[in-house]
């Protein structure tokens, strides 16, 4: 019997990394070691059951990588590992593909559809989910950006995001402050919020409204006592409420600066 090597079992999981069983794995790396083994030879040398042996052959045949010979006893050889290798990584690439596709289908169905959950208003909790939340919404923006923003830890992000999609979508924003140069591109009214409101949190994400795309709206609370949260929805009466709002002091801010 041949001892097996020292990276067998490594060998075997990333085998199962690419659709075998353990069992599979530990019979094919048996008849790598060792070609033209019998199904006695492979349990002894792989450690597999010996009632389960011929079931494991009888799967690998099928994926092709094993063949079996006709003599008595029956002797199996793999196929060479890197044409084993290749024709596994193959055949997760089809299925991979025939996911994604029939996946996409049901997706652009179902989008078809009057969906729910863009009526709903969701609360969004905690700094960071709130700040991937609000990125991730200003980066996917097709059309246009609103936004009407004050004080905050997050002003740096958000412009970084601005200057990238700067020359993609409409961009307007009213603020309290900019750092940097403002691009030629954008629509940037810089604004000291109204008396009484022009003191945040100092390590608040900061407050405000995001609208993206005329159909997606996003607001930022932060006070001192409750910590920071957020509101988002795709509710054709909650964007409409805030495109009023955005506006209201988007029709405020370009009144000073004339």
């Amino acid at each position: 019997m041949v001892e097996p090597g020292e990276n067998q079992a490594t060998i075997a999981e990333s085998l199962k990394s690419l659709g075998l069983t353990k069992y599979e794995a530990l019979v094919y790396i048996a008849l790598v070691r060792v070609a033209g083994a019998t199904a006695t030879e492979i349990h002894e040398l792989s450690g597999v059951p010996r009632a389960s042996v011929y079931p494991v052959l009888d799967r690998l045949i099928q994926k092709n990588l094993v063949s079996v010979s006709n003599t008595s006893p029956k002797r199996f050889n793999p196929v060479r590992p890197d044409e084993g290798v290749d024709s596994l990584m193959k055949s997760i690439e089809s299925d991979a593909v025939f996911a994604r596709e029939g996946l996409n289908r049901i997706y652009l169905e179902c989008a078809h559809l009057e969906r729910g959950d863009q009526e709903l208003i969701w609360s969004i909790y905690g700094e960071e989910n709130i700040r991937i939340r609000l990125l991730d919404l200003i980066s996917n923006a097709t059309e246009s950006i609103r936004i009407f923003f004050y004080w905050g830890g997050l002003r740096k992000q958000i412009i970084q995001v601005l200057e990238e999609k700067k020359n993609s979508v409409s961009i307007e924003v009213v603020t309290d402050h900019w750092e940097g140069e403002i691009p030629e591109s954008m629509n940037i009214w810089i604004k000291k919020p109204p008396r009484g409101h022009d003191i945040g949190p100092a390590k608040s994400l900061g407050g405000g409204v995001f609208l993206v795309d005329g159909s997606k709206a996003m607001v930022i609370m932060g006070s001192e006592e409750e910590g920071t949260s957020a509101l988002y929805s795709e509710a054709r009466g909650f964007v409409r409420f805030f495109t009023v709002y955005w506006n209201f002091f988007s029709s405020w801010a370009r009144k000073k600066s004339q």
